[in-house]
């Protein structure tokens, strides 16, 4: 007869076996994490994925995405989910898309005239072109959500940007030094914008700046990383820094600014930290960032007037237009608003900005504008009143449940969650004057860095290293299905 001691500590055994499984990466698991990182590189090299190829390839790699969650899934024989409320609100825009896709639209009172479809977009072509793209974004990242799950992934990707993004400073400044800025990858030609890096324009390539400088600013203020590595670092964030000022953006530079101004005002302790601490303690944390704010901007400034000479804030400086400051902006936010009248509730249609801008135009309607350069103006023309909810709902959750994601005792995590907000708040704040998240590539570091902000707990520091009668279920993590009760521990419970 077996002993009832050794019963039980098979049983024991065989209950800890799910616990070890839950947070087992299989090889599928490991290539979707491994697309992720390759995803941000290759975007952005393929000139930002703006063109129909890249977007092709792009949506081809969410559909392989799709496929590794799958087989994830059936090697687990459970299925990963995760919580997240960021999720409704994308899924809100494209279900919204949809709707606009409906021939539901009456006949029109200028007596324009109108697709047969008579669909609610007035560029239907244009709005499925925009649902392709905003459901490969959401795969990536409610795929970000779920297999960015231990800390040794979130220090990895955490690193890939980094790296990826101090690499592309400096091949955006070696180019801007050899070439006149009218040729990508030195052989392209452009006749109408001005290159920087990959990107076809200027200001897209200062919006990835923003999100890329994000993180090294998040850890180097919140002092989560180790003495030895802050000035390497801080050298990538200064480099960042200064590629952005090169690119003359004048929207890059305010928001750079903004971006440093919230990381002083953000990053420290976390509140719950930050009451164990005495008054003067947090005076003086509360002034050495702003002195290393200070100091950074000094540094970007020198750095700045020595990469490109004294007369690169003169060249900023001159791009503005004494009769319209705003450089034709003021002009196209006022038909914007007319739009914004005429389709209220649903808008024209996503993606349709560029065919209903001419219908409006008080000039001669025959300039032809894509973007309005107010990324809120044209949400609330394209997708209405209902895309406006929808996007405030988002930038509520997004900065609601990051704040709380910062309370944590994990300090890694708590500089990487303050450096992804201080991104997405940056990259907010250019919207106001340009369109950045348009591009692909921009949008989806955005959005990954919208999800290590609200991340759930599993990527802290020690939570995959306590025992299971310790381990803490938050309410993001991912479902499984629950262990049947083993033989052995049935047998005992009788005995």
């Amino acid at each position: 007869m077996v002993p009832i001691e050794k019963t039980l500590e098979a049983a024991s055994v065989r209950l800890a076996t799910p616990e070890q499984t839950k947070f087992r990466h299989t090889l599928a698991n490991r290539l979707a994490f491994l697309t992720i990182c390759v995803a941000v590189v290759l975007t952005t090299l393929a000139y930002g994925t703006v063109h129909y190829w890249a977007l092709a390839a792009f949506a081809l790699s969410a559909a392989g995405m799709i496929c590794f969650w799958c087989v994830d899934g059936l090697v687990l024989r459970s299925v990963r989910l995760s919580r997240n409320a960021l999720q409704w609100p994308l899924l809100g825009m494209i279900v919204l898309g949809l709707i606009q896709l409906l021939p539901l639209r009456a006949a029109d009172n200028a007596g324009l005239p109108l697709s047969p479809a008579r669909t609610l977009s007035l560029d239907p072509y244009a709005t499925r072109l925009v649902l392709v793209q905003m459901t490969a974004l959401l795969i990536y990242f409610v795929a970000t959500l779920i297999f960015s799950d231990t800390p040794r992934r979130l220090r990895t990707i955490v690193r890939t940007i980094t790296i990826f993004g101090f690499l592309l400073a400096m091949f955006g400044l070696t180019q801007s030094f050899t070439s006149d800025g009218t040729r990508v990858y030195w052989f392209r030609q452009l006749t109408q914008s001005t290159a920087f890096g990959p990107f076809i324009n200027r200001h897209h390539f200062a919006g990835y700046m923003e999100l890329a400088i994000a993180l090294p600013l998040g850890l180097l203020f919140s002092g989560a990383i180790e003495s030895y590595k802050r000035p390497l670092y801080a050298f990538a964030a200064m480099m960042m820094g200064v590629a952005l000022i090169m690119t003359n953006s004048r929207g890059g530079i305010i928001s750079l600014a903004a971006e440093i101004l919230f990381v002083v005002v953000v990053a420290g302790p976390s509140l719950r930290h930050g009451e164990r601490r005495p008054r003067a303690a947090r005076i003086r944390s509360v002034l050495l960032r702003a002195g290393l704010a200070f100091g950074l901007i000094a540094v970007l400034i020198g750095g700045t007037i020595a990469a490109g000479g004294s007369g690169v804030f003169s060249r900023l400086l001159g791009t503005v237009n004494a009769d319209d400051p705003t450089t034709g902006r003021a002009h196209f936010w006022s038909v914007t608003l007319d739009v914004i009248k005429a389709y209220p509730i649903v808008g024209s249609g996503l993606g349709s900005f560029s065919v209903i801008y001419t219908r409006y135009d008080s000039r001669n309607g025959f300039y032809r504008l894509e973007q309005a350069h107010n990324d809120y103006l044209q949400t609330l023309a394209d997708g209405g009143i209902l895309g406006g909810i929808l996007g405030l709902a988002f930038l509520i959750i997004l900065f609601g449940k990051g704040f709380t994601r910062r309370e944590t005792d994990d300090k890694f995590r708590r500089g990487v969650a303050t450096g992804a907000l201080a991104g997405c708040f940056a990259v907010l704040i250019h919207s106001f004057f340009d369109f950045t998240l348009h591009t692909t590539s921009n949008a989806l570091l955005f959005l990954i860095l919208a999800a290590l902000a609200t991340q759930d707990s599993r990527v802290d520091q020690g939570s995959h290293r306590r025992g299971p009668r310790r381990r803490h279920l938050s309410r993001d993590t991912e479902l499984e299905p629950a262990a049947a009760e083993p033989p052995a521990l049935a047998a005992a419970k009788t005995v």
